[in-house]
């Protein structure tokens, strides 16, 4: 039997959604760990995991979710006018924050924000608004990266008290965490993936009273079957070291690893599973180039794709430059001058610009060399997954 690991192919979201659930509920799966690099959809695959879930509960959520969107449930007031009373608004319409005024989350907070930042906060529940203090200067405004640890330790908190069972949150069954290390250096990285570990742990081995027997008498039971209710968990991150944390710090629960693909960003989607390093994305970004130049469909953006890729390799073999992937090659000082210009335009990927026939020539031939030095196994993610069959025609 090969060895391989399996590659699923899904024609759209809803679909790939359908399978994470069922990893997590018929698959029996702790937690599903998902590794995609920027631009494959993450955020929009963590709301339509949580959309799916309201639409089968008859719009009653099951997911608790932290992603771009969590952040932007936080607001600053700048105080324009006196410029001395800023402030951040909490957007209380939302059921993340149910309970969070009963709930006393203050201490919680200030335990998980004495780990990463070194300021201080106060919660004014008659405004709701968060506040921000350094020694005696108080109002101050904090910078962005510091602003998304504030809001993860505010969603460590409440999956705490969630865990705990309170009442205000007997409604999640799901987690669903995407990219929380925004604008964080690698020791909050590592930091922060190993605290949510932690806490996914004691998420998988909750345990709650069960519920009274409908026929059992009021009383009669003095102490209360303790039975499993366990929170399963989506991560995804385009993260190397966080995803290498998270991984490593979960590796004797119950998981699957995937590594998230979207071949030339369209619909369709490709998970492969990826039991033993999640830098499988690498090769990945290679068989995307690849198909890319045997198709003549090359961009600018590929350029820095392309480079990108030399430099991982080089620092694989503990090299800083990534001239010694093409050194020693038929004409490796004009690859290496090409790569070097070209990568260093500001390419977009959303407005692409189709390189000239010169430069796509020459783009194939430093390729074709990188490859046929490294002899990378590539990855069948580009086939489509199987078109529905048409219907017959009528007679």
């Amino acid at each position: 039997m090969s060895d391989k690991p399996k590659i699923h192919r899904f024609t759209d979201m809803r679909r790939l959604v359908t399978r994470l659930r069922d990893d997590l509920s018929g698959g029996g799966q702790d937690f599903v760990l998902l590794y995609a690099y920027n631009g494959t959809g993450k955020t929009r695959l963590s709301m339509e995991f949580k959309d799916v879930g309201k639409r089968k509960n008859k719009s009653r959520p099951d997911t608790l979710y932290f992603n771009a969107y969590t952040e932007d449930l936080f607001s600053w007031d700048n105080d324009l006018e006196k410029n001395s009373e800023r402030r951040l608004h909490i957007n209380t319409d939302s059921t993340f924050f149910k309970g969070l005024k009963e709930l006393a989350l203050e201490e919680r907070i200030g335990h998980y924000l004495a780990r990463y930042a070194e300021f201080l906060f106060d919660i004014d529940y008659d405004k709701w608004t968060v506040s921000f203090r350094k020694g005696e200067v108080r109002h101050i405004k904090v910078s962005r990266g510091e602003e998304n640890i504030f809001i993860w330790c505010v969603f460590m908190a409440i999956c705490e008290r969630v865990i705990d069972g309170v009442e205000s949150y007997q409604w999640v069954k799901y987690l669903y965490i995407d990219d929380p290390i925004t604008s964080l250096d690698d020791n909050n990285a590592i930091a922060v993936a190993s605290d949510l570990a932690k806490l996914l742990r004691k998420a998988k081995d909750r345990k709650q009273p069960a519920p009274a027997m409908a026929d059992d008498p009021a009383g009669i039971e003095e102490a209360p079957r303790i039975v499993p209710v366990p929170i399963k968990a989506v991560i995804s991150s385009h993260h190397a070291l966080f995803f290498n944390v998270v991984c490593n710090e979960l590796k004797k629960s119950t998981h699957k690893k995937y590594f998230l693909h979207r071949p030339e960003r369209g619909d369709a989607y490709t998970l492969r599973t990826t039991n033993d390093t999640p830098f499988f994305h690498h090769v990945a970004m290679l068989a995307e180039v690849k198909e890319a130049s045997d198709s003549g469909r090359l961009y600018a953006y590929h350029f820095n794709v392309l480079r990108g890729i030399l430099e991982k390799t080089a620092t694989f073999f503990g090299n800083d430059d990534f001239g010694v992937c093409v050194h020693g090659l038929d004409d490796d000082e004009l690859y290496a001058r090409a790569l070097n210009l070209m990568s260093h335009e500001t390419y977009s990927v959303y407005q692409p610009v189709e390189l000239v026939e010169d430069n796509k020539r020459l783009f194939k031939q430093i390729l074709d060399a990188f490859l046929q030095r490294y002899q990378f196994e590539l990855p069948d993610i580009f086939a489509q997954p199987a078109a529905a069959k048409a219907a017959a025609p009528a007679p």
